[in-house]
């Protein structure tokens, strides 16, 4: 199947562009679109060269409570010997353009377009781009809640090739979901998957559930409810979702719709 995972990032408007956007932060959702993701508004890391990030999300009150989402883009020689300051930090990386290696503990992981990594908490790794041309790609970082009697989930290193579309029910396969992660594995506190509508499918209810998302449309366009509200959303554009908003969608087409959804799962509420 061909796949397309939208990269375009970075530069800066004319100034005969309208001020008009469909970019809003609520309680309850925010739409971040792509136009939005200029020079003007990355940021530098420590102890990473040669690299930017466009951060998405972060733990914020009234905002997103579980996770952080950055687009990471690494020149030529750049990247990390200590990307993760933070000993509790779980990773997902998920590459949408270039070419990366990951070492993690010892061992190297080339990574390229459409290639999917699991880093646990409190592993030795780090990223290099020993290519031609820049990278770009996804870091999802999570606080890991730990589980007494539950051992820590170990590293993931595949591609989406290697995964088929799983197909919701009753919808002849218009609708499914790829993943990484085996749901039923509860050594794993989040998911990170790939959600793909065909031209004319549906998401034909409102869903309201406790798991926050972060949706990062891949491909395509659609018209996506969020809360009381239609928000027509396109490749490149980044949506966050509270716990319990309402949401649905319509993928009008003319190609498949797909985006990279976040979601904390397996573990119980915190009550303090």
């Amino acid at each position: 199947m061909n796949r397309d995972y939208y990269s375009k990032l970075g530069g800066l408007p004319p100034q005969t562009e309208l001020l008009s956007s469909k970019a809003v932060f609520t309680t309850a959702y925010a739409v971040i679109p792509r136009s939005v993701m200029t020079d003007i508004v990355t940021s530098v890391l420590p102890h990473w060269t040669g690299t930017r990030a466009w951060v998405l999300s972060r733990p914020l009150s009234g905002f997103s409570e579980t996770f952080s989402q950055y687009v990471m883009e690494v020149e030529p020689g750049g990247g990390s010997d200590r990307p993760e300051p933070d000993k509790r930090a779980e990773a997902v990386l998920f590459v949408v353009d270039g070419e990366v290696t990951v070492e993690l503990d010892g061992v190297s992981h080339a990574l390229r377009s459409g290639s999917f990594a699991y880093i646990p908490a409190g592993s030795v790794w780090g990223l290099k781009n020993g290519g031609s041309t820049a990278a770009k790609f996804h870091w999802i970082r999570k606080a890991f809640q730990e589980v007494e009697g539950l051992e820590p989930p170990p590293a993931i290193f595949t591609h989406e090739d290697q995964h088929p579309i799983s197909a919701m029910p009753d919808t002849d396969g218009r609708w499914g979901t790829t993943r990484f992660i085996d749901p039923a594995d509860v050594r794993y506190d989040m998911h990170v998957n790939i959600v793909t509508l065909e031209p004319g499918a549906v998401i034909p209810f409102m869903e309201t559930h406790v798991m926050e998302h972060g949706l990062y449309v891949l491909e395509g366009k659609a018209v996506y409810r969020l809360n009381q509200d239609w928000v027509e959303v396109e490749a490149g554009d980044f949506m966050w979702l509270r716990s319990f908003c309402p949401q649905a969608c319509y993928a009008g087409g003319p190609g498949r719709f797909r985006y990279l959804l976040y979601k904390d799962v397996n573990r119980h509420m915190t009550l303090w």
